[in-house]
């Protein structure tokens, strides 16, 4: 996977900024946003850094809960998921490409659950990550 766009950057990016590192991907990136919004009220935006070698990222919320974590990268953005038992079994059940589920079936496991990340390049990725924010909101 590609690193973070923002490594050793210590304020949280622009949206200039982040346009330039995204690219074309920004679309991309905008679309998901505004669609878990609207279609999932996942409404709350919150930009972290845990540390300047790990990059920044925007968490995605539904009231207090985080729903995915999005990381730009160079001409693209990675989605990570932590996924609970139930939602990781759920997320099999879906129409989901092998692909993905072979990466839900590798995924390392947590405390918190299993961390799913995928890199979004294409409108089909937006849907995977989509179809994976509904599983997670549902369990």
């Amino acid at each position: 996977m590609k690193e973070n766009a923002f490594i050793d950057k210590l304020t949280k990016p622009t949206d200039k900024e982040l346009a330039a590192e995204l690219g074309s991907a920004k679309a991309l990136w905008d679309q998901l946003v505004s669609e878990l919004a609207k279609e999932h009220e996942v409404t709350e935006q919150e930009w972290n850094s845990y540390s300047k070698k790990a990059g920044w990222s925007l968490r995605l919320k539904r009231k207090q809960r985080v729903i995915v974590y999005l990381a730009p990268c160079h001409g693209c953005f990675r989605v990570a998921f932590i996924l609970g038992g139930k939602a990781v079994k759920a997320a099999h059940e879906v129409n989901l490409p092998a692909r993905v589920r072979k990466i839900i079936d590798e995924a390392p496991h947590y405390a918190e659950g299993t961390g799913v990340r995928l890199e979004v390049k294409s409108i089909a990725d937006v849907v995977v990550a989509k179809r994976l924010a509904a599983v997670k909101l549902q369990n």
